[in-house]
């Protein structure tokens, strides 16, 4: 059985201390993450300082310059090369998001094993082009993406040579709105584009990633948070350990509830045959008696005559004295 990749996503819930990054990627091992990812950038790659209308941050940050956002989220890197290093030690996958194509160096130092490209960046080709050409595989996020949006980034990837592409469904509210989660999303990108599919979830409890599975997702993607009282840009969407833990059990059963397609009988299945219905002498009958809906019944349980013959044998008489409670067979049949 194929089991989807799940992410805990660190982003800013380090809250400016590396010994809570470290801490944030043992506890998010315990609860069962197989991938650790973390964002790449500084304020400088990813905005302007610049006080302007357009530079102001919207929903959730309402009121607060991009500049000073970033500032407090980012991840400082000089601390990449320890986050790398404890995930390795303690055996997830560590990842990143690049900004920009020197966050793409950095990472390629650090030997990362997957870019992701955010949801607000998949109109920056050239910022895809470059971690593509790295020909690692590229994950991709579509929470404000067009349909052409999504194309060029695939062909664009597809065309140094990268075919090994994911698509996330995301919706880029923060928290989203779960009848805004549009799960069905999923299967049609990976059948459109020709790619795998997954989730980008910032729905608040773990309901959309659960059903993400089902709809074939190959990775979903949660933030994480080793205590949301901690505060920080992403703590008010995203799980704490319990909440993570508890999500890949049920994500987990839900895979497994999935199962295969297949019509061949389990042992188990076989054995409940026997509770299945069956034709039997429902009354005493005497040779010559004309064989009724009364007298021969379709009844638990399953070892008499296919109920399929019911209605060819009505109206015929039986060739022998029968008992209440006898498996019924053709060749009690007077023909």
């Amino acid at each position: 059985m194929y089991k989807c990749k799940i992410v805990a996503e660190m982003s800013a819930n380090h809250n400016g201390s590396l010994k809570t990054a470290v801490d944030t990627i043992r506890a998010a091992k315990r609860a069962g993450a197989d991938a650790i990812k973390i964002q790449t950038y500084t304020a400088d790659t990813i905005t302007l300082d610049c006080s302007c209308p357009e530079f102001m941050a919207q929903g959730l940050w309402e009121g607060t310059r991009l500049y000073d956002l970033y500032k407090q989220a980012y991840t400082p890197w000089e601390w990449h090369e320890e986050i790398f290093r404890v995930a390795r030690e303690e055996g997830l996958e560590c990842f990143s998001t690049p900004f920009d194509k020197t966050a793409v160096d950095l990472l390629q130092s650090l030997d990362n094993p997957i870019y992701k490209i955010a949801s607000f960046e998949i109109t920056d080709i050239p910022l895809i082009e470059y971690a593509a050409q790295k020909m690692r595989p590229m994950v991709i996020s579509t929470g404000i993406a067009t349909e052409g949006d999504i194309r060029l980034a695939v062909e664009t990837c597809r065309a140094v040579g990268n075919n090994d592409i994911t698509l996330l469904k995301c919706t880029s509210s923060y928290p989203a709105p779960i009848e805004e989660a549009n799960l069905c999303m999923i299967k049609n990108l990976a059948e459109r584009f020709k790619v795998k599919s997954g989730l980008s979830d910032h729905t608040i409890g773990s309901v959309s990633s659960i059903v993400a599975v089902t709809q074939g997702a190959t990775m979903i993607e949660k933030h994480f948070i080793i205590d949301r009282s901690i505060g920080g840009p992403d703590a008010s969407f995203s799980m704490n350990e319990q909440e993570f833990t508890q999500m890949v059990k049920d994500i987990r059963m839900a895979e497994a509830s999935i199962g295969y397609v297949s019509y061949e009988l389990t042992d188990k299945m076989k054995s409940g045959r026997k509770f299945c219905r069956s034709l039997y002498v429902a009354e005493n009958m005497k040779v010559g008696e004309i064989i009724t809906e009364q007298n021969i019944r379709s009844v638990r349980p399953g070892f008499g005559l296919h109920p399929k013959y019911l209605k060819g044998i009505l109206g015929k008489r039986v060739n022998q004295n029968l008992k209440k409670g006898m498996r019924f067979a053709l060749e009690f049949v007077d023909c």
